[in-house]
């Protein structure tokens, strides 16, 4: 594979972004994802222990921001838990999200999929439901992608399609994607838009950004490998339903927002996900912020907030919260 070479260099913290953005940049970088083979299950168990409870922890002091009270239904493996905001609008009663968590397929379990959701819950006035998905290790695809599955019958068993939102980030973005497609495939009609924030929807790691971003990206330092085969569990990484980026678009995917940072890793699946809906004729709009890492900035600088409410705009608008 041809390559070039680039001399050694330090990035500055850019002045173009808000003091609170540049104080989340200045950090220390997080470390990369865990050295474990994929085959090793019994370490990966104990990673997941380890992570989880700091994403738990993490998730409850932002989830404050946004109340909700959280009621809990029950899918033939997981739990679907269901966000009602403190916001909730009850001229919208018939419209409902579909939050699907991230945290690379194998962490975000538990309550910390309940509070992820109440942003957009918050931002929309709209009832957020969100699926506790099972995970690698011991539940490799596609036990995830039938969960979600199982929550979209749910949630269409109360509520017209047109009417419910698929919304989530990172590996959340993936199922999104990858849900669209399976649920079409199987006859199911289809939401009226999607959500997708920094795209994980290809498992390949064969875009630019994976090497021209590594370790500029302040949260997701680098590719992992080891953990998208985890999660593959000996399926072709490439596989539409793993890499939805490489799937059929055209007939009938829903409406599309994508959002990503100019120092994402995953910034390319991202802009080539929405090049892709394009061609395939789908409405799609792509909005990249300046010097954003994965997942954003921290969560509470303004550039989040922005962010935020460009979802959450872009959701209230295709659902029929507010005119277009």
């Amino acid at each position: 594979m041809a390559s070039m070479t680039v001399p050694a260099r330090e990035i500055p913290v850019p002045t173009t972004v808000s003091a609170e953005a540049q104080a989340f940049l200045a950090r220390v970088p997080m470390i990369a994802g865990p050295a474990i083979p994929h085959t090793d299950k019994d370490a990966w168990r104990a990673y997941v222990a380890q992570v989880e409870a700091v994403m738990t922890q993490g998730g409850a002091a932002r989830a404050a921001a946004f109340p909700a009270e959280i009621a809990e239904h029950r899918l033939p493996h997981c739990p679907l838990y269901e966000g009602i905001p403190a916001s909730l609008d009850p001229a919208h009663e018939d419209k409902a999200l579909l939050h699907v968590h991230g945290g690379a397929f194998i962490i975000g379990s538990g309550m910390s999929a309940a509070y992820t959701a109440q942003t957009y819950a918050s931002l929309t006035g709209l009832r957020s439901f969100s699926v506790d998905y099972r995970m690698p290790p011991d539940h490799p695809y596609p036990a995830g992608l039938d969960d979600c599955l199982d929550a979209y019958r749910f949630l269409l068993e109360r509520y017209d399609p047109a009417g419910i939102g698929f919304e989530g980030s990172s590996a959340g973005a993936n199922l999104v994607a990858a849900l669209a497609l399976r649920a079409r495939d199987e006859g199911l009609p289809l939401p009226g838009a999607c959500a997708m924030h920094t795209a994980g929807v290809d498992l390949t790691g064969a875009g630019d950004p994976f090497h021209a971003n590594a370790h500029v990206d302040t949260v997701l330092t680098e590719h992992q490998p080891e953990t998208m085969l985890l999660y593959a569990g000996g399926h072709d990484p490439a596989h539409p339903y793993l890499s939805p980026l490489f799937g059929d678009l055209a007939p009938g995917f829903p409406p599309s927002i994508l959002v990503s940072g100019t120092r994402d890793l995953l910034l390319s699946p991202t802009v080539l996900m929405h090049r892709a809906l394009l061609r395939a004729g789908v409405e799609a709009e792509l909005h990249v912020f300046e010097a954003m890492p994965h997942g954003g900035l921290g969560g509470t600088s303004p550039e989040d907030r922005e962010l935020q409410a460009q979802i959450a705009a872009f959701l209230k608008r295709k659902l029929g919260v507010v005119r277009r």
